[in-house]
């Protein structure tokens, strides 16, 4: 993302908050932008996502029994890869309720494996590895609302 971009998004979200509105959707060229506020989400919680489509509601969060994340801006070692959100959804570890995660801390994967999956506005984004090695940390829980970059996983080569 660029920098003019990430700025036409903020200030969209300020708007949002300032005029307490539930969605805003604006169209600069070729690019549509939708902010969504999300409930029962967090306060403040803002969804982002291009395209025309509907909002949703937010799914409940469930822990997955997982190490919790690390602190805002926790620096990754150095030989560490990181898989980030190319957008903003709902972190699903697994394919559905109750099946096992895509992967684990320790797991071994590949290049263009599936790690989870990103729900952004009812569309189910299944995310997959760049890096081949082993998933050193999940980052966010189960049904964890994540942003444009955030981290999702660590991979070590």
């Amino acid at each position: 993302m660029h920098d003019d971009e990430a700025g036409r998004i903020r200030a969209l979200a300020e708007i949002l908050r300032e005029f307490d509105l539930d969605a805003i959707r604006v169209r600069a060229g070729e690019t549509e932008y939708e902010l969504v506020q999300r409930e029962p989400a967090p306060a403040g919680a803002i969804m982002m996502a291009p395209g025309t489509v509907a909002p949703v509601a937010a799914p409940a969060p469930s822990s997955n029994g997982e190490a919790a994340a690390p602190p805002a801006g926790a620096a990754a070692p150095a030989n560490v890869k990181r898989i980030t959100a190319p957008v903003v959804g709902v972190f699903y570890a697994a394919s559905s309720p109750g099946a096992d995660p895509f992967v684990t801390p320790g797991a071994r994967v590949s290049v263009g494996q599936v790690v989870c999956i990103l729900e952004a506005m009812k569309l189910m984004n299944e995310i997959t590895s760049e890096y081949a090695g082993v998933v050193s940390r999940v980052i966010p829980e189960n049904g964890q609302l994540v942003s444009l970059g955030d981290d999702l996983f660590w991979i070590e080569p």
